[in-house]
């Protein structure tokens, strides 16, 4: 009776939230609020259907190692749809990628991630989360840029740059800007949030210098990650390969 209880309470919890967040995008005339229906239903039916076999991954080295390449890949996929580019969207990948495969190697390494799927899952799924991040903002404002400033990039072929280096000099700002959300998150760490890592070991009962300690280090992962996966996509857009498309086919600059 208690656990059906608790069931309903989250359940009905759940339904508030997405109600209010329906409710104050269509208020607003932020957007519909089917998005944010859809987002809920989708999450449901996937932590349902995770929750149902992450046992058995946990448990497996080469289940887990699957596991995590499933994330990437639809990271890659979110990120490509988010961002519009279409086909050359694959290459999204690249940015992802570049940084945390790099980052997770490192903790295994070092020792401070053990070779287990009970950690490798957390912690990869943080680091290819916070890499899908900062690409989808990266490219999105790097595009956006090349659009609305499309009469600046002409000027400088005019004078002689090339286009990968007339690209770079117009979006490496605007594309830096999607460093801002963990750039934040680091540094009011403890004061305005208590991130995932700290809280779940907190509550899995280990020491509180030993979840700060993990907190951090997860933290500066993430800055470092998101910095790879911008700077891969200055240089994906630079050279052409990231573009979006439209009804009548891929949007050129040229």
């Amino acid at each position: 009776m208690v656990i059906a209880t608790d069931w309903v309470r989250l359940l009905v919890v759940c339904l508030i939230f997405t109600l209010a967040a329906g409710a104050v995008v269509w208020w607003a005339g932020l957007a519909s609020p089917r998005p944010v229906a859809r987002a809920a239903v989708r999450a449901t039916a996937q932590l349902a259907a995770v929750s149902a076999v992450i046992a058995v991954v946990l448990a497996s080295l080469p289940l887990t190692a699957a596991f995590l390449v499933l994330m990437a890949a639809v990271a890659t996929g979110t990120s490509a749809a988010r961002t519009k580019t279409g086909r050359r969207g694959v290459w999204v990948a690249a940015a992802i990628l570049t940084g945390t495969v790099p980052a997770v190697a490192v903790l295994v390494v070092t020792g401070l991630v053990p070779l287990r799927g009970i950690a490798l899952v957390p912690v990869g799924g943080i680091l290819i989360g916070g890499a899908m991040t900062a690409t989808t903002l990266s490219v999105r404002r790097a595009l956006d840029t090349l659009r609305d400033r499309h009469g600046e990039y002409e000027a400088a072929l005019a004078l002689g740059f090339t286009e990968p280096v007339a690209v770079r000099e117009l979006i490496r700002r605007p594309a830096a800007e999607a460093l801002i959300p963990a750039l934040d998150q680091t540094r009011t760490v403890g004061l305005v949030t208590l991130p995932g890592a700290f809280v779940g070991m907190l509550l899995g009962g280990a020491p509180v210098w030993q979840a700060g300690a993990l907190q951090l280090v997860v933290l500066l992962g993430l800055l470092a990650v998101e910095a790879v996966a911008i700077a891969v996509v200055v240089e994906l857009v630079a050279r052409g390969l990231v573009r979006r498309t439209g009804a009548a086919g891929e949007v050129r600059l040229t």
